[in-house]
């Protein structure tokens, strides 16, 4: 984490500036951000993870408790807890931060497709809704709200999934899994309603933004020549993202994201991740031993 925000230049003249706190986290390569305009001010919290050990089945909070203690260093009010999508690699801080700081936990409405599916995969009945009403707000494509005095805009960017979304926040846009760094390139979209022909439409839609509009990536998995970096622009996107940059057609992007979909393992925690994510993160209601059990379906994936 650094060690004071990180300044943005201002929309216009009058607009204040969007200051951007990133917390990463290296278990699962994520990073959360804190979107504020200063001390004192209103904010928004974008991905935030709780911490997982696949191994004893055990939850823990260092990672939300680091955004907590910022936010209350700085006297800031959390309203918003805004998800990109859900997510197939980490299991959602929201609920945690939520009953810590408030808020209001928000997705995209097209969560209400992914539901469907997983609630299907998981055999999860009538636990699970699939009209998204888990969630305090569900946004439409192109719907305006505010971060205090900040203007944001939802757009629905799917492709990775049915259901992701992008923030843009002032002039800050948080892309979730449809960028990585220009080094790293794209999302894989071989997950159920994913697709490769969406998934480039989205991005040249972020890519239509003004050059000097800054990305911000919800992952980084960093090749050996550098550490984790998730900051970056419209311009560098364009001029230099290895699978998206504007000299790659459509077709050569589809060819290649599928060809390289077929190579890749499942991400270490999708099942447990997911079926906690589609209820805006939070767990399964004990059995009657009071203990909270996740499923693992047996050759369903």
């Amino acid at each position: 984490m650094s060690e004071s925000p990180i300044a943005a230049a201002p929309v216009t003249p009058a607009s204040p500036a969007a200051l951007v706190e990133p917390f990463f986290d290296p278990a699962t390569s994520t990073v959360t951000y804190v979107v504020h305009t200063g001390r004192g001010s209103v904010c928004a919290v974008v991905d935030p993870v709780l911490d997982y050990d696949p191994k004893s089945g055990r939850t823990s909070t260092g990672s939300a408790d680091r955004v907590i203690a910022f936010v209350r260093e700085y006297g800031l009010t959390v309203q918003w807890l805004l998800e990109t999508h859900a997510h197939a690699d980490h299991i959602s801080g929201a609920p945690y931060l939520k009953q810590q700081l408030g808020g209001k936990i928000a997705i995209g409405e097209h969560i209400r497709t992914v539901q469907g599916v997983f609630r299907t995969v998981f055999n999860l009945g009538d636990t699970v809704a699939a009209d998204g009403s888990e969630f305090d707000h569900l946004f439409k494509d192109n719907e305006t709200f505010h971060v205090g005095p900040l203007t944001a805009r939802a757009m629905h960017v799917p492709g990775h999934t049915p259901a992701d979304l992008a923030y843009q926040i002032g002039d800050a846009v948080f892309v979730g899994d449809t960028l990585f760094m220009p080094d790293v390139g794209s999302a894989r979209c071989d997950f159920p309603g994913g697709d490769a022909h969406t998934l480039y439409r989205s991005v040249r839609r972020l890519l239509d933004l003004p050059g000097e509009t800054r990305l911000f990536m919800c992952h980084d998995y960093p090749p050996e020549s550098r550490g984790p970096a998730f900051e970056t622009t419209v311009t560098a996107q364009r001029r230099g993202n290895i699978h998206l940059n504007d000299s790659v057609t459509e077709d050569a992007f589809v060819q290649m994201r599928t060809a390289r979909d077929r190579t890749l393992a499942m991400p270490n925690l999708i099942l447990p991740s997911i079926q906690v994510n589609i209820r805006a993160g939070r767990m399964p209601e004990p059995e009657a031993n009071g203990v909270r059990y996740l499923k693992i379906p047996l050759n369903a994936l």
